[in-house]
């Protein structure tokens, strides 16, 4: 069969043939795949970065996709852990992180959507206690994921929702998907801050996808601007595309309720994550949220790889 082969960490896949894999155990099945999106998850793992990589060579990269199962049902599935993920002609899915899929379903939407749906979505419904009319901040909202989640804060129930990020035409996109209010983070650092205190002084969540250098600024920001600070602010750390470590003040935890987590694997069980997997589904196939797949022949990876996309969009490979 084909795949698309990581062999070096510093080189983007590239379309070779492959063994083809066999269930190995009684909860595994193997499926013809259709579509496997390609987010920044999938990125980092296929560059040895994720803090999940063994650094094993050769790997098939990617995290999860749209399968046919033997007995013609249709799946989305969330790879195994290991070397061996979706971007190929066939694959080895564990039923136990599937769910079965309307025969209508548009794949490359499936593909496109779920996994930067799910980093919300579970932050929100396994991560904290969210309650409808709660505020949210997203930090990094012009991105793929980011967008997608201030689409389903705004579906789950969210009061006011907030979205900052660099991007200044993507921005300017947020409040036809939900964001009441938006914050540019480009200009001054003092400028950033005082932008943040006013327009999130209020929020009860930041899902953040930046950390690094934003977050040093917005913590204190966010902090100073609540008028009632004892109330709960609950900052769930998910990305790192500005940085992986910040510097933290301790006086931000002693002057305000701040509750610092992380989402991602390890933090919520697989069995957590599965359970949400067939709701996110049905949403994304009742179009739901606004989802921009670009099909593109799995062929073309190595060129594809760091092509660029128009806002919104996100590439998935189709075997």
């Amino acid at each position: 069969m084909h795949a698309a082969v990581v062999r070096s960490f510093d080189t983007p896949p590239r379309y070779e043939t492959f063994q083809t894999p066999e269930p190995g155990s009684e909860h595994e099945i193997a499926v013809d795949v259709l579509a496997a999106g390609l987010h920044p998850r999938v990125r980092s793992g296929a560059s040895g970065s994720h803090y999940t990589s063994t650094e094993e060579l050769p790997l098939i990269p990617g995290v999860d996709g749209v399968g046919r199962s033997a007995d013609g049902r249709l799946l989305y599935f969330v790879a195994a852990d290991g070397a061996f993920g979706s971007m190929a002609e066939r694959t080895v899915v564990d039923r136990r992180r599937a769910v079965v899929l309307p025969d209508d379903v548009d794949v490359s939407a499936i593909a496109a959507g779920m996994n930067p749906g799910m980093s919300s979505w579970v932050a929100l419904r396994k991560r904290i206690s969210f309650r409808a009319g709660q505020n949210v901040l997203v930090l990094g909202a012009t991105g793929n994921a980011g967008q997608m989640a201030v689409q389903i804060a705004r579906f789950l129930g969210a009061g006011r929702v907030v979205g900052a990020g660099r991007d200044t035409q993507r921005l300017a996109g947020l409040k036809r998907l939900g964001a009441d209010e938006t914050v540019s983070l480009n200009g001054e650092a003092d400028e950033i801050a005082q932008a943040l205190a006013t327009a999130g002084g209020d929020v009860d969540v930041v899902i953040d996808y930046l950390w690094g250098s934003v977050t040093d600024r917005a913590i204190p920001a966010l902090v100073q601007g609540r008028a009632e600070r004892s109330r709960p602010l609950w900052w769930i750390q998910i990305g790192s595309m500005a940085g992986i470590t910040i510097t933290l003040p301790s006086a931000a935890l002693r002057a305000a309720n701040l509750q610092l987590l992380g989402s991602g694997q390890g933090s919520v069980t697989t069995a957590g994550i599965a359970a949400e997997l067939p709701e996110l589904a049905a949403q994304i196939t009742a179009g739901t949220f606004v989802v921009d797949p670009l099909p593109t022949p799995l062929a073309d990876v190595e060129s594809a790889w760091s092509k660029p996309t128009v806002s919104g969009q996100r590439i998935v490979f189709t075997p």
